[in-house]
């Protein structure tokens, strides 16, 4: 049914299947470099939407060829569509390679999506047209860190031979390096330093294999910098590991670091100790005195003074940031409660006014804070689309294209298309776009353009819910909320029923296989094998067991039911307090930046999914309600006797 619907609204294009048989099969002949025997389906290929990638599978084998003919041609194109761009790029790689500069300045200003190897190669033709201009522009990407070492290797060099990459920045490259732990990247660097300043490259690796014994053996009585930096560098890994050990060789070690040393070090401490939870976390930032901080190292203070419910510590964390760091949502939401709690009401009004419309997590806290219902300012009625719009965004060959790609299963493919056909299109076209998307079952493109819009908004389209009928009988057998099934559903699959996350987790509801055994076991499904964790009701059966499970094992919670299910029980009931919290803040304390990104957007999509279904809805901050304290329950006085 499925493909028959296709083929009615592509008509008068082949047969689907056959298309689609040409396609992959020209595809995987020049993957396998076998272009042999593909004249034919080439040939069908030509009236195909799907034509510009027939003809990049063909082109990419001849890059090297002397006729470069057919090559302009494709890349003079006027289709848009982004394996053109990516070709484009791809050839660009090739002439700069070969050093054909007059050939890569005539293409170069055409492309759209670049990556740091063009950037790199966009210096060096740079550096043939003006030098100066050319290593100034290198050491504003050497600090950015987002260059392609190997490929802006040589004008690096130069820039650091003429003195505008300093030695100073350098030493403060390799820093930045060792902070994030990329040793190898670092080390590459350590030549550039003065000989009396170069840090230890074997010490650098025994501080990255076990910084703890390491720590135990260096000498740092009269140490060089360089000894003394690679020692920082092991504490800052033994930090990230775990903070007690950490602070127990600092406190044997601190006498040999000049007092910036000291600071700098404590400021990383104070970080690790708040992604941590360790209570420590502010007297080590208060340490670091005045030193500077990154925009991890702000937001993780102002992270432990909420667990602290240290509202002045938070207001002060938050003013300290930087003004683009402060207009973040969630930093605009707590700056407000942090006033609200020092008695700012009129000051905290004025920051939750505008943030109360935006349809995300603090918006609809920052929109109840302000008075308003669960999810209040909603639109429940459906976008009425016009069938004429409809089929002509249906025509657009880059929709035609994303269509066939995504039925093809080539959902990388698919979604590049999809984002390139976005582009450029007002609030009504990113509509209609959906409902061609959702009525094609491509339900996470289609949440991917309606979420795009700016005014005009279609909620059903953004929060939709296919496979209800199916779902019923789970959500029965395991007393689950539907809302709440859906919103963690959105979130983890956008309802692409053959989703595979990287880790191995399958389908709709994203189970592991090893959880879908435990489930299966539980539910007592006979018969269970690994392939039937992608069957729709199978995987629902079983996802909706698991998030029962882990619902009743914490305490009904749905925000500790929510990181149980992205990252596991185990740290799900680690990240709770050592006091009672609110919600919101255990939520916002979550030291994995996916797992917290995730648990706040099941929470709103849940919102907005029980307005959607005409469900009783308590409020977001009911729902996120308090997180009860991770210490066990003392025994009754009597227990003994019992």
């Amino acid at each position: 049914m499925r493909f028959i619907c296709l083929l009615m609204l592509l008509s008068p294009l082949p047969s689907f299947a056959d298309e689609a048989k040409d396609f992959m099969a020209v595809r995987a002949a020049f993957a396998s470099g076998k272009e042999a025997g593909t004249q034919e389906a080439l040939k069908r290929l030509q009236s195909s939407s799907l034509e510009p990638y027939a003809t990049y599978y063909r082109l990419h084998a001849h890059l090297d060829d002397k006729d470069t003919s057919a090559i302009h041609a494709y890349l003079a194109r006027e289709e848009d569509t982004p394996v053109i761009d990516q070709f484009r790029g791809e050839w660009l790689k090739q002439m700069a390679k070969q050093k054909r500069w007059d050939e890569f300045a005539a293409e170069y200003p055409y492309l759209i999506n670049t990556d740091a190897e063009l950037t790199c190669h966009a210096l060096g033709w740079q550096r043939v047209q003006n030098e100066a201009l050319a290593l100034r522009a290198a050491r504003k990407l050497w600090f950015e860190g987002e260059a392609d070492a190997n490929s802006c290797d040589a004008i690096f060099d130069v820039a650091i031979k003429r003195g505008v990459i300093t030695e100073q920045d350098v030493a403060q490259r390799i820093q930045t390096l060792l902070e994030s732990g990329e040793l190898k990247d670092a080390k590459k660097l350590v030549r550039y330093l003065p000989s009396a300043e170069r840090l230890p490259l074997a010490e650098l690796d025994d501080a990255r294999r076990n910084p703890q014994r390491y720590l135990g053996r260096v000498k740092l009585a009269n140490a060089g910098s360089g000894r003394r930096k690679t020692a920082m560098f092991a504490l800052q890994r033994l930090a990230r590991q775990a903070v007690k050990p950490a602070y127990v060789q600092w406190q044997q070690l601190s006498k040999y670091f000049s007092p910036e040393e000291q600071q700098y070090f404590y400021s990383w401490l104070g970080y690790e100790a708040a992604r941590q939870h360790d209570p420590r976390a502010l007297e080590w930032y208060a340490a670091a005195g005045d030193i500077s901080l990154n925009p991890q190292q702000l937001a993780w203070r102002v992270r432990a003074a909420l667990r602290e419910q240290n509202w002045h510590a938070v207001w002060e964390g938050i003013s300290s940031m930087s003004v683009a760091q402060q207009n973040e949502r969630s930093w605009r939401y707590w700056k407000a409660r942090a006033l609200i709690a020092l008695g700012h009401e009129r000051d905290a009004e004025a920051i939750l006014t505008p943030l109360s419309r935006e349809y995300r997590f603090y918006g609809q806290l920052a929109a109840e804070e302000l008075g308003a219902a669960p999810a209040a300012g909603i639109v429940t009625a459906k976008f009425v689309v016009d069938e004429q719009e409809v089929a002509a965004m249906q025509a657009r060959p880059e929709i035609q294209r994303t269509v066939l790609l995504y039925q093809m299963g080539l959902r990388t493919e698919a979604a590049k298309e999809w984002d390139w056909a976005m582009r450029g299109l007002d609030d009504r076209e990113l509509l209609v776009a959906a409902e061609v998307a959702r009525r094609n079952e491509m339900y996470d493109r289609s949440i991917n353009a309606a979420n795009r819009t700016v005014e005009l908004h279609d909620f059903n389209l953004r929060y939709p819910a296919p496979y209800r009928d199916a779902l019923q009988a789970s959500i029965d057998e395991h007393d689950v909320e539907e809302a709440w099934v859906y919103g963690l559903m959105r979130q983890e699959s956008r309802f692409v029923t053959y989703a595979k996350s990287d880790v191995g987790a399958a389908g709709l509801m994203q189970i592991m296989p090893e959880t879908a055994r435990w489930a299966a076991r539980r539910i007592g499904l006979k018969g269970y094998r690994k392939g039937l964790i992608h069957q729709l009701d199978v995987n629902l059966r079983l996802g909706t067991y698991y998030m029962k499970s882990v619902y009743s094992r914490f305490d009904d919670n749905p925000v500790l039911a929510s990181a149980a299910y992205n990252a596991g029980p185990t740290r799900a009931n680690r990240w709770r307090g050592e006091v009672p919290l609110e919600g919101a803040i255990y939520a916002e304390t979550i030291p994995f930046d996916e797992t917290r990104d995730y648990v706040m957007k099941v929470m709103s999509n849940t919102i907005y999914y029980a307005k959607l279904f005409g469900h009783p809805s308590e409020s977001l901050k009911q729902r996120l309600g308090v997180i009860a304290t991770n210490k066990p329950k003392q025994a009754p006085a009597h227990a003994s006797a019992m």
